[in-house]
């Protein structure tokens, strides 16, 4: 069947298959982001739900590597509003990533080096999946951060200067 002149594709910028459903804004502010990786992540059915009604926070997370494999720590899944206590999942538990052994490897390298970290920064749904972008980053000092606001701040008023013209 072809498609109309009104049909959108899939990728379709409102298209519920491929939506953000939680990110991890301060992430990007307290540290700068190397290289980035998704992944997915071995969930239970409980923690889908949740996760799909936005009941995430990934402020405080992050991943490490245990007996070859990722594992995202400290991200927070609220209970499952309909399901019961015996069927609901723990909100706080150690979720394993799934990435490929050459990935996981590299990453282990490079958290080998001094001052680097693996953090999440944005759980999204992609087709029928829910994947995990994960960040190689490197903390920021304070007077880093200043700077970078500061850059930030003259780049909108360059924005701003540039439109009023």
């Amino acid at each position: 069947m072809a498609k109309g002149p009104g049909r959108q594709g899939a990728k379709a910028k409102g298209d519920p298959a491929n939506r953000l459903l939680a990110d991890n804004r301060f992430a990007r502010h307290q540290y700068e982001i190397l290289e980035g990786l998704e992944t997915g992540i071995e969930l239970l059915g409980t923690e889908v739900k949740s996760i799909r009604a936005g009941q995430c926070n990934l402020r405080d997370g992050f991943c490490l590597i245990r007996n070859g494999e990722l594992q995202l720590h400290n991200v927070h899944i609220s209970p499952h509003s309909h399901a019961g206590r015996f069927f609901n999942h723990e909100p706080l538990r150690v979720r394993k990533l799934l990435a490929h052994r050459r990935e996981i490897e590299k990453l282990r390298t490079a958290l080998e080096q001094k001052g680097l970290t693996l953090i999440p920064l944005n759980l999204k749904l992609k087709g029928s999946w829910i994947k995990v972008t994960l960040g190689l980053g490197k903390g920021r000092k304070l007077h880093d951060k200043r700077h970078e606001e500061k850059r930030k701040q003259e780049a909108k008023e360059a924005r701003a200067a540039i439109a009023r013209i």
